[in-house]
């Protein structure tokens, strides 16, 4: 009996996915589980398992192809089984983006040969688009360009001889491969050109003619489209407020320091400390860690944190369960894994849905303050901006202290001014005094 492989429904928000990659082509076998196609969806890539036995019949969303969820995609069936009235079905639902996904054509600038184009030492092996583009998927791509393997030299084994993942890990395994750091062949050297400081701290700007901008239009990724609409529902819709305060780190970032003294291949980092706090703070304030529910506001029993995590092309916000009952070490070991899964794009939907309360921090990006956009149907979320040396009086002197600016964003609905001032007051006062967190 044949089976029907389509795009399915992977997390809660998703509305179309984008068919990143099949892991087998047309007559390969197909058992029961084996995953058969990845799929980008609003939030990551994740693998689709064939629920039938038999072959791959038919291919019918290639690579690159953006389709609703519901869509036929594939069909798996015995090899002599007829399946004309699930094709012509198919062919009569006519979905948007069901046809070979179009290469874009990028145009080189003036003198230097088109990207993936073949040069004379380096006659191409898999086969070009119409645009004497490579044919390649764009995991592939991504993947050949990281490890400076030109696409050219790798024969491809996808449909219709495109290059896939697997081309370009087999090619990478006895492609020679730049070591981490160095610089590839005709790339600005870091510090100089880049704009950044090079040698005596001298920093150089790009000389006219240096950039490469081209007029394109690049299509929007699943996760991008996820988060223009997340964003109009919640800029709009939710009634914003903010609250700014600035904490004394000197003791939290003491504390640190000793307790990372005594860890052996392990560090607590600033963002676990004020995971920590957070959640104790929400302990001792329920009305912050809440939800508009319409006619209702809902107190959570559970103190689950959102870790705002920047991705190429987007973000993410994996959750911390249960954040209030954990101590430092264990907070700083599953924020690990979690961000790290999370930039893989390997988080499970659960792994990243129904946080209560949300940090971004993006004081690693030298930002001193910055306000950051609710998540509904939390009510708050705490920006964290850049810890700094400041002067400051204390007693009558003026001392070096380090500072940290934070802003919280307030759906007014749930909290008021009066609210998430308490709520801050007790954060700042944790992190001045931190020996709590650790006992």
């Amino acid at each position: 009996m044949a089976t029907k492989v389509v795009m399915a429904q992977l997390s809660p928000t998703m509305e179309e996915g984008k068919l990143v990659e099949w892991k087998l082509a047309e007559g390969d076998p197909v058992s029961q589980g084996d995953i058969v196609a990845e799929i980008e969806t609003d939030k990551a890539n994740m693998d689709v398992e064939a629920m039938g036995s038999g072959v791959l019949r038919k291919i019918l969303v290639h690579e690159g192809a953006t389709v609703p969820v519901g869509t036929l995609i594939g069909v798996i069936a015995d090899p002599e089984e007829d399946i004309e009235p699930i094709l012509a079905e198919a062919a009569a639902a006519e979905p948007a983006g069901a046809a070979p996904a179009e290469e874009p054509v990028v145009a080189a600038p003036a003198g230097e040969p088109a990207p993936g184009a073949a040069t004379a030492d380096l006659p191409p092996v898999a086969p070009a688009a119409r645009d004497g583009r490579v044919k390649a998927s764009p995991v592939a791509r991504k993947m050949a360009a990281e490890l400076g393997i030109e696409l050219g030299t790798i024969p491809g084994s996808g449909p219709g001889g495109r290059i896939i993942k697997q081309d370009v890990e087999a090619a990478a395994a006895g492609a020679e491969v730049p070591a981490p750091g160095a610089p590839a062949a005709g790339a600005a050297v870091a510090g100089v050109a880049a704009g950044t400081p090079g040698a005596a701290g001298i920093v150089r700007l790009p000389a006219l003619g240096e950039g490469r901008l081209r007029d394109e239009r690049i299509e929007a990724s699943q996760m991008r489209k996820a988060i223009a609409r997340r964003l109009v529902e919640s800029i709009g819709p939710v009634p914003h407020f903010f609250l700014t305060t600035e904490i004394d780190m000197e003791r939290a970032l003491d504390l640190r320091a000793e307790l990372n003294a005594g860890l052996d291949g392990f560090k607590i980092g600033v963002t676990d400390i004020l995971l920590k706090t957070a959640a104790e703070a929400l302990v001792r304030h329920p009305e912050v860690n809440a939800s508009w529910e319409g006619d209702a506001i809902h107190h959570h029993g559970r103190v689950d944190l959102g870790i705002a995590v920047a991705l190429e092309g987007g973000l993410i916000t994996p959750v911390l369960r249960d954040a209030d009952r954990k101590g430092l070490r264990q907070i700083a070991e599953e924020t690990t894994d979690l961000i790290e899964r999370a930039r893989a794009r390997k988080l499970m939907p659960e792994e990243y849905q129904g946080a209560t309360f949300s940090i971004s921090n993006l004081g690693m990006f030298d930002i001193e303050e910055f306000t950051a956009i609710i998540n509904p149907p939390e009510a708050a979320i705490l920006a964290i901006g850049k810890t700094r040396e400041k002067p400051v009086v204390e007693e009558g002197e003026v001392r070096v202290r380090r500072r940290m600016r934070v802003t919280m964003s307030c759906d007014h609905r749930v909290v008021d001014g009066a609210t998430g001032a308490r709520f801050l007051a007790t954060f700042k006062g944790m992190l001045e005094n931190p020996l709590a967190l650790v006992l």
